[in-house]
């Protein structure tokens, strides 16, 4: 009798694990009683135990000390992974950070499911990176090595769309449909067939487009210019004035940089930037941000901003009392939807690229189904329009249509 599989979605912002039990997919709680979890770590000062999900989100909101991460998917076929750093006392690698919460997922999937895991099947998007293939598969080896020095001896992986496919198979009946997959970090799309004899992929595509990237692009528009951003500073000698620099903002709204930012060189360039700032309240916010690190907190405000201002009309404000008490970011759909302009044309490119792939045209696709957390925003859900007219739109299980999918799959590599 083989060994039983764990299905796994090690995803940007969010994962899960599930398993087949009596032909039915039972999703296993990682996390208390919940379904997912946020794929985030918090490590807390002076050694204690590593924390995760909720618990490390609860941790960085109440105010610990300690050092919060997010986003690490994003960061996967990069130098960067592999780039010791002192965090909270100790040398570590962000892959090794990666291991550690796979270790979490794996021994929390044996402890409720009474199984031991050996082999994993794990979601993986279509491009970790959208524009190098050396890249792209320098991350699933990456992640494929997390895996390995998790404890698990063997994993395969499953492109997320197709996975999906299989999960939502009762929406689309028969004929064609296109899932759209839109993540924390990427955005995916498969185009099948649905007959009596099942499931078959026609083609597949994605883009490094999720999101983070939203949330990147709403903080720069919106949040970023109370912090500073586009403002002007005196020179240290002579006359004349120079622009703020960019970077650091650029880094301040990007989930998995935010960490890097608390460093003293960081301090000093900001402290030299509120000299000589013609506007320096709002670099004095700036270094309330970096020496409170309150990053995150300013980051979740920002997401929350976006989720409230995602139907149409609707105004509403980005949280930021924690900097400056009474502080707040205005933000409305037009506004939002205007920072978010050029994703458009990458969204509906991308999905005409997977049509092309497929040899199908946009008017032959029956059924498109919204897959992902980030696929509730309205953007996709018009460009989708905007792609495929005649489609009936579906909004599956948002955040566990991939890992219910590759559970399903877990029959073909056991």
């Amino acid at each position: 009798m083989s060994s039983p599989v764990l299905a796994v979605d090690f995803g940007t912002s969010n994962s899960a694990a599930a398993i087949i039990v009596d032909g039915q997919v039972k999703r296993l709680p990682i996390e208390a009683d919940e379904e997912t979890l946020p794929t985030a770590v918090f490590f807390p000062e002076g050694g204690a135990p590593m924390q995760i999900g909720r618990e490390a989100g609860r941790s960085l909101i109440d105010g610990e000390e300690g050092r919060y991460m997010r986003a690490l998917k994003s960061i996967l076929g990069t130098p960067l992974l592999h780039q010791s750093r002192m965090i909270e006392g100790k040398r570590r690698t962000l892959a090794e950070v990666v291991t550690a919460f796979l270790v979490a997922v794996k021994t929390q999937a044996e402890a409720h499911s009474g199984l031991v895991f050996e082999r994993a099947l794990s979601g993986r998007p279509v491009r970790f990176h959208s524009k190098n293939a050396e890249q792209n598969e320098q991350a699933e080896a990456d992640l494929r090595d997390c895996y390995l020095a998790a404890g698990f001896k063997e994993v395969e992986f499953m492109f997320e769309p197709e996975a999906a496919a299989l999960a939502c198979r009762d929406m689309s009946a028969t004929g064609l449909g296109l899932i759209v997959d839109i993540g924390g970090g990427t955005s995916d799309f498969s185009v099948f067939r649905q007959s009596g004899q099942g499931i078959e992929i026609l083609a597949s595509h994605g883009v490094r487009l999720g999101g983070t990237d939203f949330d990147q692009r709403i903080s720069v528009a919106h949040v970023m210019p109370l912090l500073g951003q586009g403002g002007q500073v005196r020179r240290t000698f002579g006359e004349g004035l120079l622009p703020v620099p960019a970077a650091i903002y650029q880094d301040l709204a990007t989930w998995p940089k935010i960490p890097f930012l608390y460093a003293r060189e960081t301090e000093r360039l900001v402290e030299d930037l509120l000299v000589h700032a013609v506007e320096p309240k709002k670099i004095q916010r700036l270094k309330t941000v970096i020496q409170d690190h309150l990053g995150h907190e300013m980051a979740f405000s920002v997401e929350g901003g976006k989720i409230a201002s995602n139907s149409v009309g609707v105004r509403s404000e980005i949280d930021l009392g924690f900097v400056e008490r009474g502080l707040t970011a205005p933000i409305t759909t037009g506004t939002m939807n205007g920072a978010l302009t050029e994703f458009r044309a990458q969204l509906s490119g991308a999905m005409y690229e997977t049509l092309m792939r497929s040899s199908v045209g946009p008017g032959q696709i029956d059924n498109a189904i919204l897959v992902g957390g980030s696929s509730l925003m309205k953007i996709v859900s018009d460009e989708v329009q905007t792609v495929c007219p005649s489609a009936k739109q579906h909004q599956s299980e948002a955040f566990t249509a991939v890992v219910d999918g590759l559970a399903l799959a877990t029959g073909e590599v056991g």
